[in-house]
């Protein structure tokens, strides 16, 4: 799989809208052959012993649990002091073209 076709190179070129010129063809088509000669040997690799790694800094994420505050306050009564509503949620001018 390491040696890549003229055709390859043009559709890979596709996907990442890219123009190439011949001269640049047949140099991707080299590079890129390099490169997944290199991933054909990483993949020989033998790592059946090993443990997949998620991140190497020790550091974990600290959460808390969500709590619910009551504030003594309606929705309603909140939605009062709002220009606009609609169906319980403030409404507001689109703001995406």
């Amino acid at each position: 799989m390491a040696d890549l076709s003229r055709d390859d190179v043009l559709k890979l070129a596709r996907l990442a809208r890219l123009m190439l010129s011949d001269d640049e063809i047949t140099e991707f088509a080299a590079e890129l052959a390099e490169i997944l000669k290199y991933v054909e040997q990483l993949d020989a690799v033998d790592v059946s012993g090993l443990e997949p790694t998620s991140q190497v800094t020790g550091l974990t994420n600290v959460t808390r649990d969500d709590k619910v505050i009551d504030y003594g306050y309606a929705p309603q009564d909140l939605l009062s002091n709002v220009p606009h509503t609609q169906d319980n949620l403030i409404k507001v001018k689109r703001m995406i073209a």
